[in-house]
């Protein structure tokens, strides 16, 4: 089994950043990502983009598991 390394944790982190910010919106109707950087919409589409790609990233992870 292979060990995670530094990309492998960062796309972790922001796919759960990601499930926790959808979390709120359904429950509070509260975009967390708009929130804190809301003056700032650059950042807001940027972090979008990254937990996009992180979400694809684990899905590669996920079906690279046990191959090596």
């Amino acid at each position: 089994m292979r060990r995670l390394n530094v990309m492998d944790l960062i796309a972790f982190i922001l796919v759960i950043v990601g499930a926790l910010n959808w979390g709120l919106v359904g429950i509070f109707n509260l975009n967390l990502v708009t929130a804190i950087l809301g003056s700032i919409p650059v950042l807001v589409t940027i972090v979008y983009v990254l937990v996009g790609l992180a979400g694809v990233y684990c899905i590669y992870l996920l079906l690279n598991v046990g191959k090596k």
